[in-house]
């Protein structure tokens, strides 16, 4: 027995060493890409010898891909999660658009890795997203089809193609950040300072109760519920929506 506790307190100390590095490579690949980014800076944000990121992963290009899938599976399983809350189906819609708001600005390193992997994609080079595709991503989309589909089948919602509205429930978020540079020259204002982003979630959930529900006052009540149960979060980070910078 207690043979077993060191080696139970050196699994620990891997695994922390390992998560340590995990989170600098989310860091560094954000910002810098694959092929920008490097393991001597990825070795000294973790705080461990370089030589422990080929031990736990053998290479940069294996480091990436975990740490993709790691955050990618994170982000997903927080996504079924809110899917599969104990209320209506068009409430947790409401909530999911929410919570796809809320990660959008709060989680900008993934957000930047995932345009990373759009573009290889659309440019059919070598990605990681594809591998991912039916072991995450596809699961996620069902989902959310479903509890779309049990929301038009009870006459929770209106009954209209279910893509067009989960692209209604989530495209508008994606366009508010990715248009917010421009949106802040025609318009003058901030639009990732948080009073901003407080103003727009809100007007989001609450269109979505207006616009996806038979009953439309139904709709506005559960959009105030869902609201009023979700405070933003606290910890804002602006949105990192741009391309990663090349290193000479």
């Amino acid at each position: 027995m207690t043979d077993s506790i060191p080696s139970r307190i050196q699994a620990e100390r891997a695994d922390l060493s390992r998560a340590r590095i995990l989170e600098a490579a989310l860091r560094e690949f954000s910002e810098n890409g694959l092929s920008g980014a490097r393991t001597e800076q990825i070795a000294e944000a973790a705080g461990v010898n370089k030589a422990l990121i080929y031990y736990y992963f053998h290479g940069k290009e294996a480091l990436y891909v975990a740490a993709l899938e790691a955050t990618a599976k994170r982000m997903v399983a927080n996504s079924l999660r809110v899917l599969s809350l104990d209320c209506s189906a068009g409430e947790r819609l409401l909530y999911s658009a929410l919570n796809h708001f809320d990660r959008i600005y709060s989680e900008p390193v993934f957000q930047r890795l995932m345009q990373q992997e759009m573009i290889r994609l659309t440019k059919g080079e070598p990605n990681v997203i594809s591998p991912l595709v039916e072991t995450l991503f596809k699961p996620l989309g069902d989902k959310m089809r479903a509890v779309i589909e049990e929301g038009i089948r009870l006459g929770e919602l209106v009954p209209v193609d279910n893509m067009q509205m989960m692209y209604a429930a989530l495209g508008a978020n994606v366009f508010y950040f990715l248009s917010a540079p421009m949106m802040s020259v025609m318009n003058d204002f901030k639009p990732f300072e948080r009073p901003a982003l407080e103003l727009r979630r809100k007007a989001a959930v609450e269109f979505l109760g207006q616009a996806l529900f038979t009953d439309r006052l139904h709709g506005a009540r559960l959009a105030a519920r869902v609201l009023a149960a979700s405070p933003m979060p606290q910890t804002i980070q602006p949105p990192t929506l741009l391309l990663p910078k090349t290193r000479e």
